[in-house]
C-alpha cells in the first residue's frame, strides 16, 4: 500500500510538473505568435516518439513473456504421464493403527475397500497405491543381487500397489506380468519396475527375473522383477520421471493408501459414494483428498505456478499493449495536427493522398521498427530470467517472438492508419488557412 501510494504521488507530480517545466520562457506575445509551432510543441515532438518506442518495447517484452508462459502451461498439461486421467477418481484412506495393527488386518481391509468400491454403480475397476501419482516422495535405496555393492545411494521411488492398479490407471505393461492375488506375504517377494529404472540400472540388459535388494544390506528377502511398466509420472509434471519400483501391497501393506476408481460417469459425482463405501466398512477409517486425477494434474504445483504466472504477466501485457497502441495513435495524431500546414502545402503542390499515406505511415513504421527491435532484444534477455518457469520451450522461441512482433506491428499500424487517413483527406485550401 505504501509503495502504491508513493508511486501514485510520484506519477501525479511528474505529469503535473512536466508541462510547467516545458513552458517557454518567452513572453506572452511571442508565445501567442508562435502558436502550435512553439517550443513546447517541438519538445513534445522530440519526446513523444521516444515514449512510444519505449511503450512498444515494454509491450513486446510482456507479451512475449505471457506467450512463453502460456505455451509452457499448455505443454505441461499435455506432457506424457503414463496413464489416462479422464474418468479417474481417487480417495485417500487412513486406518487407525490401534484397530489395524498387523499386516494381515491391513491386507484384508485393503481388499475389502477395493472390492466395495469396484462394485459401485458405474465403476469399471478399482486399485490402490501407497502414494498417488504426481506426489513424489516415498523412496528407498536398492542394490542388484549379484553386483558388487560399495554403499552407493541407488535411490528409487517406492510404491505398494494392489492387483489391478495399473489396469485402473490404464498404464501400459511393457513386459512381464502385473501383480495378482497369488502374490501374498507367504510367497516370494516380487516387484514391477518402470522403464526409467531399466534405463538407469539395466541398460542393455533384460531385467526380468533379476533380484532387487534393499540397501544398505538387510535381512529382508530379495524381490524378483516380474514386470516392466511404462513410466507413470510419480513426481512433479515438470521433472523427468525417476526410477520407480512397485511392490505387491499384500507383501508390504500400509495403513494409509489411495484408492483409485475408473468410472464411466462423471468422476466427481462418484466421490461421495466412495467415501460412503469406506465408512460402511468401518466408520473409524478416515477419508480425505477426495478428488479426480484431472484435478490433481491441473492443481499441481507445477501447473499452478505456470498458470498464475501466465495470467499475471498476460494481464500486464494486455494493459501495456493497449497503452502502446493508444500512445502511438496519440503521437501520430498530434504530429499530423502540428504538420497540417506542411501537408496542405504538399498537396497544393500536387502531392496525392497516397503520398501523404506513405509519408505518415513511413515515419510511423520507423517508430514501430525501433520499438519492436528494442523489444525483441529485451524480450530474449528478460525471458532468460523466466527459464525456471518455462517448460519444453526456449527463451528465444522464434514462433512466439514472430507472432508477438507481427500482432504488435499490425495493431500499431492500424492505430496510425486513422490519423494518416485524416491527413490524406485534408482539403489543401482549408489546411493553408489554419495556423
Amino acid at each position: 500500500a505504501a509503495f502504491a501510494g508513493a508511486l501514485a504521488v510520484a506519477a501525479a507530480a511528474l505529469f503535473a510538473l512536466t508541462p510547467v517545466l516545458l513552458m517557454p520562457t518567452a513572453d506572452m506575445g511571442e508565445r501567442l505568435a508562435a502558436g502550435s509551432r512553439g517550443s513546447s510543441g517541438n519538445t513534445w515532438r522530440r519526446i513523444g516518439p521516444k515514449l512510444v518506442v519505449f511503450e512498444l518495447a515494454t509491450a513486446m517484452v510482456l507479451l512475449v513473456g505471457a506467450g512463453l508462459l502460456g505455451k509452457s502451461f499448455y505443454r505441461l498439461l499435455r506432457v506424457e504421464i503414463g496413464m489416462e486421467p479422464d474418468h479417474l477418481a481417487t480417495l485417500t484412506v487412513n486406518a487407525p493403527t490401534t484397530e489395524y495393527s498387523n499386516n494381515e488386518q491391513l491386507v484384508r481391509l485393503e481388499r475389502q475397500i477395493a472390492e466395495r468400491i469396484a462394485a459401485l454403480p458405474g465403476v469399471r475397476s478399482a486399485g490402490t497405491s501407497s502414494t498417488p501419482p504426481l506426489f513424489g516422495g516415498n523412496t528407498n535405496w536398492i542394490r542388484v543381487e549379484g553386483r558388487p555393492y560399495h554403499g552407493e545411494h541407488n535411490e528409487v521411488q517406492y510404491r505398494e500397489v494392489s492387483p489391478g492398479y495399473f489396469a485402473t490407471l490404464r498404464a501400459r505393461l511393457v513386459r512381464g506380468r502385473d501383480f495378482s492375488d497369488d502374490d501374498r506375504a507367504s510367497t516370494p517377494a516380487v516387484a514391477v519396475i518402470n522403464r526409467a529404472l531399466v534405463r538407469q540400472y539395466f541398460p542393455g540388459e533384460d531385467p526380468l527375473g533379476k533380484q532387487l535388494l534393499y540397501a544398505p544390506p538387510t535381512t529382508q528377502p530379495p524381490m524378483r522383477i516380474v514386470g516392466i511398466v511404462d513410466d507413470i509420472r510419480e513426481g512433479p509434471l515438470d521433472v523427468a520421471t525417476r526410477p520407480t519400483m512397485y511392490v505387491a501391497f499384500a507383501q508390504d501393506p500400509t495403513g494409509g493408501f489411495a484408492v483409485f476408481a475408473r468410472t464411466s460417469q462423471a468422476e466427481q459425482s462418484l466421490l461421495p459414494a466412495m467415501a460412503a463405501a469406506v465408512n460402511h466398512i468401518d466408520p473409524r477409517i478416515s477419508t480425505s483428498r477426495g478428488t479426480t486425477m484431472t484435478s490433481i494434474i491441473n492443481d499441481s504445483e507445477a501447473a499452478y505456478l505456470r498458470r498464475s504466472a501466465a495470467a499475471l504477466v498476460g494481464a500486464f501485457a494486455c494493459v501495456a499493449w493497449l497503452l502502446g497502441v493508444v500512445g502511438l495513435y496519440g503521437v501520430v495524431a498530434y504530429s499530423v495536427s502540428q504538420r497540417t500546414r506542411e501537408i496542405g502545402v504538399r498537396m497544393a503542390l500536387g502531392a496525392q493522398g497516397a503520398a501523404v499515406y506513405r509519408l505518415i505511415l513511413g515515419e510511423t513504421s520507423k517508430l514501430i521498427a525501433c520499438g519492436l527491435g528494442l523489444g525483441i532484444a529485451s524480450s530474449i534477455a528478460a525471458a532468460t530470467t523466466l527459464q525456471t518457469l518455462l517448460f519444453s520451450i526456449r527463451a528465444n522461441d522464434v514462433a512466439t517472438l514472430g507472432t508477438v512482433a507481427g500482432v504488435l506491428a499490425a495493431s500499431a499500424l492500424l492505430a496510425s492508419y486513422v490519423p494518416a487517413r485524416r491527413a490524406a483527406g485534408l482539403n489543401p485550401v482549408d489546411a493553408l488557412r489554419l495556423d
